[in-house]
């Protein structure tokens, strides 16, 4: 039986990178309270982490709350694909030097 903070992380997910279909949530409950484990398409890690970590750390605030409302300590393991964008950048253009 999936749980209301699984739901509510594969919809939140979902409705941020551009390939839905992708989305794969894992939880795992121990003593130490529940673990999701997301893995998404490499081409979407830009989005889920955000500027300086900031989308991740918003979705790690969200998923707490989900977890106080229901008496749990929610974790979230975001798990780095192999060929991710995250952390490409552009090549900069420099004046001929």
């Amino acid at each position: 039986m999936e749980a209301k903070d699984q739901k509510f992380l594969e919809f939140l997910i979902q409705s941020i990178v551009e390939h839905p279909d992708d989305v794969k949530v894992e939880r795992k409950v121990d003593e130490m309270g529940v673990l999701l484990t997301l893995k998404v398409n490499p081409m979407d890690m830009a989005q889920i982490i955000g500027k300086r970590g900031a989308t991740a750390q918003s979705i790690r605030s969200l998923l707490k709350i989900v977890g106080i409302k229901n008496n749990a300590r929610v974790n979230l393991k975001i798990i780095e694909p192999e060929g991710s964008t995250r952390g490409m950048r552009p090549p900069r253009v420099t004046d001929g030097i």
